[in-house]
């Protein structure tokens, strides 16, 4: 079954694949569809947000779509980025600019209090009648400086124990460990007992 995965982030594409192809579902993004919605995403939350996109792919497509909206939030900064982790560092700023931001504005704060969260909402709409709403999470802290090639986003300075960053662990360990990973178990669960 087709399945439209709401995003135009190749990275997140390639994670759903390896994730959902095993249940018979066919990822495919909002390139392979042609899809060029702009979306307002005005929510407050995660969640809200992946519901705002599901809802309106759903209703641009017709077909079965997963939502997700993620990000990292920093205990120290009060949950900042947050919800504005894409655009922390202006529109259009690379991982890098938004990285070597978040590092600044950490600079000189102790280990005990750099803790930080991966979130992952995903909203799935299948039909009218069935809708999930699911959350995942991947406790961590920030680095002092960018470590490892893999991973896109904030992976670089999130770390997951005292010497590895999550661009340090290869993609099939990322998609065991992740937020999004976390997040797809609990959906993959709810779309089991639907079958």
């Amino acid at each position: 079954m087709k399945i439209v995965i709401a995003t135009k982030n190749e990275g997140k594409v390639r994670e759903f694949r390896k994730l959902l192809q095993p249940l018979g579902y066919e990822p495919v993004s909002l390139r392979d569809e042609n899809i060029d919605a702009e979306i307002n995403e005005d929510g407050d939350t995660f969640e809200e947000n992946a519901h705002i996109k599901a809802r309106e792919i759903y209703k641009l497509t017709g077909l079965p779509v997963i939502a997700d909206d993620s990000g990292l939030e920093v205990e120290f900064l009060g949950g900042a980025p947050g919800i504005y982790s894409a655009r922390y560092a202006g529109e259009g700023a690379t991982d890098e600019e938004k990285n070597q931001k978040l590092l600044d504005e950490m600079q000189g704060v102790d280990t005990p209090l750099r803790n930080a969260k991966f979130v992952c909402a995903l909203y799935c709409i299948l039909d009218d009648k069935r809708e999930y709403c699911v959350t995942g999470t991947l406790e961590g802290f920030i680095g002092e400086e960018p470590k490892g090639e893999h991973g896109f986003g904030y992976d670089p300075i999130f770390m997951i124990d005292e010497d590895t960053s999550l661009a340090e662990v290869g993609e099939e360990e990322k998609n065991k460990i992740s937020h999004r990973a976390n997040a797809m178990r609990k959906l993959l669960e709810e779309l089991e007992k639907d079958q």
